[in-house]
């Protein structure tokens, strides 16, 4: 057979189908036909369809039935138990001849590492003329399968395109060893290989423990092809930590993206918000309605008095003059009220209800007390002049203020804290309404050189006090959202996987500093992405300060078992770096999922006060914006930008975004936009 083999990877996987930049598998599989074929594969096509059979069958049917046939196709992903897991039920049928020896030496080859290679359900043979395999969906496992029986397969395909077998075997089992160049691996003792632990089944069920990818096998796994940068098809994968100082990459292979974009991506993977029932009462303040409130009942809920006087009946010629006693009081308090007669009168109080068959009141101002009760102290006659006077004059209708039914309240209104909507819903009766969750945020401070701030004594050489936690808690209460303190997490990728997947469980949005730079103990997002199965959806981002702020999505069961997405966000060790970050990149994300109709920083043209210097990137400055005597907005810097000084955080009010141009300067007078994170200064 005249040149390399063809070979197919086609990724099962509906998560995938949505986002194809969640599939990790195909290019660890493009890497073992690279690495470990011996320069006899074409590089593979891919493709990725949900667990769904006919999409399966119509694409391998593709594939194999046409008249050039692939020599060889893999598929990743559904081998396990979940009910989605369908892939085998869909492949079996459509071979023509099974290869259980394939089948075999896969399962041998992962049971040799970890036990849990029980869970997956392989199918191989023959279609036609292609070579059909089934592998885990775990990029670990699904490697560790095909590096079993790739060196063997160049010799399968052969003879299933239809080479003449007499010809193939003619040199016996050791030429087709040697040919395949796996004479000796056979010698090498089970017992002397590194132990490893992968994930079997198709949907990333993890049961991992650890993965050491084990430098002594007589095969290479591929290490090397983790430093790689650029791959319009499948997003770039972090460092593995297990490789070592020498083996990390020299570059981030995240590609630098723009402030717009990454908020673009922010939004687009930022899970929908969740409806709740809210008691109306202080805890409603700072949410956001989720359906339109409307008025349980009439305000007024009965005709009353809009001044102080007298209820009166109006006689059809609208005259009411003389003297007329005063048959009772209305006062604005519960209490029954006899009914009102032509010709009597009873005094009312403002916002009182009129007595039964009251039509209108006549101000005080429009009469004249005539007499006293014997004792002095009530009414007992009073002269009224008053002329043409209208039913209705001087009452509040019922429901002149709110008709019951009517809508007070529209979805996505705000409820603030000056009590305006919280006295509206209280007026008309509404005790309850549906309003969005807001999410609740974990903060983690991460690094072993990190101590409390409140720690005592003085600090050891290399430690660093943890202001970016405190600060950063800080900031996530002031704009109205619980939080939850996660501590300190050592550079261990062990724990910290274990503190990443506890705090997952309570909170919603979780948020980390420090980490995730280029350095051998930089963690995070190698964890978030190999331990959790995470989707890395920025990495880097062209801004001073917070070029390392790294945007990840994760998906975790709930309570009730459900399978949701939690959103992650890595940002910078130093300080002002990490609190820019938050009010750039996460407080919007928060916004978002709280219902807010217009997420992020409130912004505003504001005049500079003095020169800016312009960076080569877009610089958000910290800056305090302050009103002059002449109503005009200004802005002043807080002084040195580096990303680790603190002092750069004190008084500042708002971030300004100056545009890039190194070299270049903003003059005084310049209009530019300022990101407010608090108050103007007066």
């Amino acid at each position: 057979m005249d040149g390399p083999l063809t070979a197919a990877i086609l990724i099962v996987s509906t998560t995938a189908a949505q986002v194809p930049s969640s599939d990790a598998s195909a290019s660890a599989l493009r890497d073992v036909f690279q690495n470990d074929g011996a320069g006899k594969w074409d590089e593979p096509l891919v493709r990725v369809v949900s667990d769904d059979t006919i999409q399966i069958q119509r694409q391998l049917m593709a594939w194999t039935d046409g008249p050039n046939p692939i020599n060889f196709i893999v598929t990743t992903g559904g081998t396990g138990f979940a009910v989605a897991d369908v892939t085998p039920e869909a492949v079996r049928p459509l071979l023509h001849k099974e290869a259980p020896g394939l089948v075999h030496g896969m399962l041998a080859a992962s049971l040799a590492v970890t036990p849990f290679a029980v869970m997956s359900r392989p199918v191989a043979g023959v279609r036609h003329k292609s070579i059909i395999v089934t592998l885990p969906g775990s990029p670990k496992g699904a490697t560790e399968n095909l590096q079993s029986i790739i060196k063997m397969l160049p010799h399968a395909c052969q003879q299933a395109a239809g080479a003449n077998s007499r010809a193939l075997h003619k040199g016996g089992v050791k030429e087709l060893e040697s040919q395949a160049g796996i004479g000796a691996s056979r010698d090498q003792p089970q017992g002397d290989r590194p132990q490893q632990h992968h994930r079997h089944g198709g949907h990333g069920h993890d049961h991992s423990h650890g993965h050491n990818h084990g430098h002594g096998h007589g095969h290479g796994h591929g290490h090397g092809s983790l430093v790689r940068h650029t791959n319009p098809n499948i997003a770039p994968l972090s460092n593995d930590p297990q490789l070592g100082p020498t083996r990390r990459h020299r570059e981030s292979p995240f590609p630098m993206l723009q402030v717009d974009d990454a908020l673009a991506l922010i939004t687009q993977h930022t899970p929908e918000p969740k409806i709740v029932t809210a008691k109306v009462d202080e805890h409603i303040v700072g949410s956001v309605l989720a359906e339109d409130v409307q008025a349980r009942e009439n305000v007024p809920a009965f005709r009353a008095s809009i001044v102080d006087g007298y209820a009166v009946v109006v006689p059809a010629d609208g005259n009411i003059k003389g003297v007329f006693p005063v048959a009772g009081v209305s006062h604005a308090s519960p209490g029954e009220i006899a009914p009102l007669k032509e010709g009597q009168i009873a005094r009312i109080t403002t916002g009182a209800p009129l007595p039964p068959g009251a039509t209108s009141v006549i101000m005080v101002e429009d009469t004249i007390l005539k007499s006293m009760t014997d004792d002095g102290k009530e009414e007992k006659e009073v002269e009224i002049y008053a002329e043409n006077v209208k039913e209705g004059e001087n009452v509040r209708e019922v429901g002149s203020d709110i008709k019951l039914g009517s809508a007070i309240l529209s979805k996505g209104d705000h409820v603030s804290g000056v009590g305006g909507e919280i006295g509206l819903m209280a007026a008309v009766g509404v005790t309850e309404a549906k309003v969005y969750q807001k999410p609740v945020v974990g903060i983690l401070s991460t690094g072993d050189e990190i101590v409390n701030y409140d720690r005592p004594g003085d600090l050891r050489l290399g430690e660093v006090r943890d202001t970016n936690r405190i600060t950063l808690l800080s900031a996530a209460r002031h704009w109205g959202f619980p939080v939850v303190d996660l501590g300190i997490a050592k550079d261990q990728s062990s724990s910290l996987e274990e503190t990443l997947r506890d705090g997952l469980r309570s909170i919603d949005v979780l948020v980390t500093t420090g980490g995730v730079s280029m350095g051998e103990l930089d963690l995070l997002k190698p964890t978030i992405e190999r331990s959790l199965g995470g989707t890395i959806h920025f990495g880097r981002v062209a801004m001073k300060p917070g070029k390392p702020t790294t945007f990840a999505t994760v998906q975790v069961k709930d309570n009730d078992g459900e399978r949701v997405t939690k959103t992650i966000f890595s940002l910078p060790g130093n300080p002002a770096s990490a609190l820019v970050a938050f009010h750039v990149f996460v407080l919007p994300s928060l916004q978002q999922q709280s219902g807010a109709g217009a997420p992020g920083l409130p912004k505003v043209p504001v005049m500079a006060a003095h020169d800016f210097s312009l960076d080569s990137r877009l610089e958000f400055h910290r800056a305090v914006v302050s009103v002059g005597r002449d109503g005009k907005l200004s802005a002043s810097s807080t002084g040195g930008q580096r990303s680790s000084k603190v002092g750069s955080l004190k008084s500042a009010n708002a971030l300004l975004r100056i545009p890039s141009g190194k070299g270049e300067t903003l003059k005084k007078g310049s209009t530019i936009e300022a990101w407010m994170m608090s108050d103007i200064h007066c």
